[in-house]
C-alpha cells in the first residue's frame, strides 16, 4: 500500500502539491475568522444534576441566571453612606432601562451584598441572553454604566469571565504562533544543517494548522465548539505536522545518500517511514479521540480539533510532502547552514551521519549504540532505578485535589480576575457561592401542608453544624413559627412585609421552591462538598424531589462526570492503541510495554501538575498565582494528548528496532541498531515538540499553560530516561519475547513474504544490501 502511494506521490506530484495550495489558499480566507464561532464555555455536563436544578429553576420560576456583578468601591464612603447609594444609582441608571437587564438586585435591597469593611458593594445585575451570549452584550453595558467621581466600578460574574477567557486565549494563541515559528525554524536548521530542508516541514506544520481552522470554522456553524480548540490545534499541528515532517525528510535524504534516484528515493521513503508516520498518526488521533467519550464540551472539543489537525499533519506528511521531495530532488540539501561541532555530536545518528557523508559503519559505533549496549549489559541496574525515579515523580499525583475552572485560571489583570479576587478578599465569599436548592412538591407550595413538609425539612438542614444559614420562604423570619407561615402564605391579603413579599415571589412558583443554604465554609472545603453530598443523600420526604446546585454541587458535578467517564476512555484508548501496534508489530509483547512505558511518563507529568499548579512549585518563574487546586480537565487532557504523542516515538523507535531484527535476528543487536538509527532523529523531533509546548507554556491561561508544561516534561523524560534507558533495558529482559506472536512464534522475517516483496520492500532489499552490516538481509532470505 505505502510502496503503491509512493508511487502516487512520485507520479502525480505537480496535481498534488497544486490541490494542497489551493486547499491551504482557500483556508486562509476563514482560518483567521475561527475565534468568531468559538465559545467560551463547555465546562457543565448537560446530564448532572446541578445542571437539571438549574434547568428546573429557569423554567419554573424564570430566573435569569447570566448575571454581571457590578462592585463599587470608595475610599471615602461607606456603603452605609447616602452618598454611595446615591452615586452607584446614578452609575447604573441607564442600565435599569436597558431592554437586556431582566432585573437589578442592589446592595440596598439586600444587605449581604456590602463588603466586610463597609467600603465596597456589588449589585448583581440580571440580563435575559444566555451565557454563550450574553458577553457580546458587555461592550454596550460598559458604555450604560456612567462614571461617577467618588466611586470606583468594576465588573465581574460569568459573561464577563468568558469573555475575558476568549481574548485570553486568542492572545495567549497569537504569542505562541510568534515564539514557536522562529524556535522550531532553528531547531529544524541545527537538524538538517540545510535552509530547504529545514523550511519543508515548518510548510506542512503550517497547512495542516491553516486547513484544520478553516474547517473548524465550518463545523463552528454547524455545533458548538470550545476555544480552547484553537490551542490544541495549533499546538498539535506545529508539533505533530513538523515532526512527522522530519522523519520524512530525513529519510529521504538517508535513501539519496545511499545511492537511490529520486523517485525510489521517495517511494522508499513512504514505504518506510511513511507507513511508521501513518501508524503513529493512528495512535495520536486514538488518544484524542478519546476525549470525544465525555460530556464536557469543552473536551469534546477538544478532542475533535485534534483529531482533525492531526489528521490532516499525517495525511500532508504522506502526500504532499512526498510530491515535494520528488519534486525538488537533490536541492533538498540545498542552502547549507554552518553549524558548530557539538551539536553534531548531541544529534549525531545514521541520518545526519550520511548526510555528512560518513560510511553507514559508523552506526556501531555512535552515541545511542554506545548507550543501548551499556544498557543492555546491565539492564536489572538501569531497570528498576528508572522505573522508581519515575514512579517518584508521579507521587505527588496521590494528593491531587481537582476543582472546576474559575476566573482564577485568568492573568490578574483582566476584568473579571479582578473582580474575583475583590470578591474573595473583601466579601464574604459564602454569601456569593451558597447551595442552590430547587424542591418541587406535590401540588402547589402555598399549601398549609407543604408548607409545614417545607418547614421541617429546612429545619433539619439548618440544624446540620456545617450550615451557617438557610434562606426560604419558611426561615426568613426565625420569630414566626409555623403557624404563622402558613396564615401568612395561605392567606395572602395578610402579607404586607415588602422584603417577605418580594422573597416570596421570586422563589416560589406553582409546585416548585428555591431555597439557599450557606455554608460555614468556602465553597471548595470538603467540609461543604460532605454537606451538598448529604443534602442529596437524605430524602425530602412527603413526596417532595430535591435537586441541589451552587458553585459546590457543580464542582462536584463537574469532577464527577470527568471521572466517571476517564476509564472508559483510558480502556478504549488502551486498547484500540494495543490492537493497532499488533498490527504493525505483530506481537504481543510490544505494545503492551509501549502502553506500560508511556503511562510511567504521563504519570510522571501528572505529578509535576499536582507540585507546580496546585502547590505552587515555581509559579514567581511560570507567572501564575498557585491555585490550590488542579483544573479537574488538566489531566485528562494531558493522558489523550501524551498517550498518542509518546507512542508517536515508540512507533518510529520500535519500527527501527523491526527492520534491524529482520536484517540480523538478533533481539540484542537490532535494539542497538534501531536506537541508533532512530535516536538523533527521534531526539531533534522532541526537542522541536519540547520547544512547541513550552511556547504554549508561556500562556496566561493556566489551563494552557498547564498543557504545555506537561506535555513539554513528558516528551522529556520519554525521549530521555524512557526511550534512552527504559526502553534498552525492558527489551534486552523480555529476549526474543519481544517479537513472540501467538501461533506464529518469533518471527525473524517480515512475514507474509510475497505480498511483502510486492509491496513494501522491492526496493528495501536493495537498500538493506547496500547498508553491508548484518549477518542476515532481507535479500539473502529472500
Amino acid at each position: 500500500m505505502f510502496y503503491h502511494l509512493g508511487k502516487i506521490a512520485t507520479r502525480f506530484r505537480w496535481l498534488i502539491v497544486g490541490l494542497w495550495i489551493v486547499a491551504a489558499a482557500v483556508a486562509v480566507l476563514f482560518a483567521p475568522q475561527v475565534g468568531q464561532v468559538l465559545r467560551s464555555g463547555g465546562f457543565s455536563s448537560p446530564d448532572s444534576e446541578s445542571q437539571r436544578a438549574v434547568d428546573v429553576l429557569v423554567q419554573k420560576l424564570h430566573l435569569d441566571l447570566t448575571v454581571v456583578q457590578v462592585i463599587f468601591t470608595s475610599h471615602e464612603y461607606t456603603a452605609d453612606d447616602p452618598r454611595f447609594v446615591q452615586e452607584s444609582q446614578q452609575a447604573l441608571a441607564r442600565l435599569k432601562g436597558w431592554s437586556e437587564v431582566t432585573q437589578v438586585i442592589s446592595f440596598t435591597d439586600n444587605p449581604r451584598q456590602i463588603a466586610l469593611d463597609r467600603y465596597a458593594a456589588y449589585v448583581n445585575v440580571l440580563l435575559k441572553s444566555d451565557p454563550d451570549a450574553a458577553p457580546k452584550l458587555l461592550p454596550e453595558l460598559q458604555q450604560r454604566l456612567q462614571a461617577v467621581p467618588h466611586l470606583k466600578t468594576s465588573i465581574g460574574g460569568g459573561p464577563v469571565f468568558y469573555e475575558d477567557l476568549q481574548s485570553v486565549s486568542e492572545n495567549d494563541l497569537r504569542r505562541a504562533e510568534i515564539l514557536a515559528f522562529p524556535f522550531a525554524i532553528i531547531a529544524l536548521l541545527l537538524v538538517f544543517r540545510s535552509v530547504v530542508a529545514a523550511l519543508l516541514p515548518a510548510l506542512v506544520g503550517g497547512f495542516a494548522v491553516v486547513i484544520a481552522l478553516a474547517i473548524i470554522f465550518g463545523l463552528g456553524h454547524i455545533t458548538p465548539l470550545s476555544i480552547f480548540v484553537l490551542n490544541i490545534t495549533t499546538l498539535f499541528g506545529l508539533g505533530l505536522g513538523v515532526d512527522y515532517s522530519l522523519f520524512i525528510v530525513s529519510r529521504f535524504r538517508e535513501e539519496l545518500a545511499h545511492g537511490h534516484s529520486i523517485e525510489d528515493a521517495v517511494v522508499l521513503t513512504v514505504a518506510t517511514a511513511g507507513r511508521a508516520v501513518t501508524f503513529s498518526g493512528l495512535t495520536v488521533s486514538i488518544g484524542l479521540l478519546g476525549l470525544t467519550f465525555f460530556h464536557i464540551n469543552m473536551l469534546r472539543s477538544v478532542g475533535m480539533g485534534g483529531v482533525l489537525v492531526v489528521s490532516l499533519a499525517m495525511l500532508a506528511a504522506v502526500t504532499l510532502l512526498p510530491a515535494t521531495l520528488a519534486l525538488i530532488g537533490l536541492r533538498v540539501n540545498a542552502l547549507p547552514v554552518r553549524l558548530r561541532a557539538f551539536w553534531k555530536h548531541f544529534t549525531a545518528s545514521a541520518v545526519n551521519d550520511v548526510a555528512l557523508g560518513q560510511t553507514v559503519g559508523d552506526a556501531h559505533h555512535g552515541f545511542w549504540y554506545r548507550l543501548s549496549q551499556f544498557v543492555m549489559r546491565y539492564p536489572v541496574r538501569v531497570f528498576f532505578p528508572v522505573l522508581f525515579l519515575l514512579i517518584g515523580f508521579g507521587l505527588p499525583f496521590l494528593d491531587v485535589r481537582f476543582s472546576a475552572p474559575d476566573a482564577s485560571i485568568l492573568p490578574s489583570n483582566v476584568p473579571s480576575r479582578r473582580a474575583f479576587d475583590l470578591l474573595a478578599e473583601r466579601f464574604n465569599d459564602r454569601e456569593t457561592t451558597p447551595i442552590l436548592i430547587a424542591v418541587q412538591t406535590r401540588g402547589n407550595v402555598l399549601t398549609a401542608e407543604n408548607i409545614h413538609n417545607l418547614y421541617y425539612y429546612v429545619q433539619r438542614i439548618e440544624a446540620d453544624p456545617r450550615v451557617a444559614r438557610v434562606d426560604s420562604i419558611v426561615s426568613a423570619d426565625p420569630r414566626f413559627t409555623l403557624e404563622q407561615y402558613q396564615l401568612l402564605y395561605t392567606h395572602p391579603q395578610l402579607l404586607a412585609d415588602p422584603y417577605l413579599s418580594a422573597f416570596l415571589r421570586s422563589s416560589v412558583a406553582g409546585d416548585t421552591i428555591r431555597i439557599q443554604v450557606i455554608s460555614k465554609y468556602t465553597m471548595l472545603d470538603t467540609r461543604s462538598q460532605a454537606l451538598v453530598q448529604t443534602i442529596r443523600n437524605t430524602p425530602a420526604g412527603n413526596g417532595m424531589t430535591v435537586l441541589v446546585d451552587g458553585g459546590t454541587a457543580g464542582n462536584i458535578d463537574y469532577v464527577n462526570s470527568l471521572y466517571s467517564d476517564f476509564p472508559k476512555a483510558v480502556f478504549i484508548v488502551a486498547l484500540t492503541t494495543y490492537v493497532l501496534l499488533l498490527l504493525l508489530f505483530r506481537s504481543v509483547v510490544l505494545p503492551l510495554k509501549a502502553i506500560i512505558m508511556n503511562t510511567l511518563s504521563i504519570l510522571a507529568s501528572y505529578g509535576a501538575l499536582v507540585v507546580i499548579f496546585q502547590d505552587g512549585f515555581l509559579h514567581q518563574v511560570l507567572g501564575f498565582t498557585p491555585l490550590g487546586f488542579v483544573e479537574a480537565t488538566s489531566p485528562i487532557l494531558l493522558f489523550c494528548s501524551l498517550f498518542g504523542l509518546s507512542m508517536d516515538y515508540e512507533v518510529f523507535l520500535l519500527s527501527r528496532v523491526q527492520e534491524a531484527f529482520w536484517q540480523t535476528g538478533d533481539n540484542t543487536r537490532s535494539v542497538a541498531l534501531g536506537l541508533q538509527r532512530s535516536g538523533g532523529i527521534i531526539t531533534s523531533a522532541a526537542i522541536i515538540v519540547v520547544v512547541v509546548s513550552l511556547c504554549f507554556a508561556t500562556a496566561d491561561v493556566i489551563l494552557v499553560k498547564a498543557l504545555g508544561l506537561g506535555m513539554a516534561l513528558a516528551v522529556v523524560l520519554d525521549a530521555t530516561l524512557v526511550r534512552g534507558l527504559l526502553v534498552p533495558a525492558t527489551m534486552r529482559l523480555l529476549g526474543d519475547w519481544n517479537w513472540w506472536l501467538p501461533f506464529v512464534g518469533v518471527q525473524r522475517h517480515p512475514p507474509a513474504l510475497a505480498e511483502y516483496r510486492a509491496e513494501e520492500s522491492v526496493l528495501d532489499v536493495a537498500r538493506v544490501n547496500t547498508l553491508g552490516h548484518g549477518d542476515i538481509s532481507i535479500g539473502e532470505e529472500k
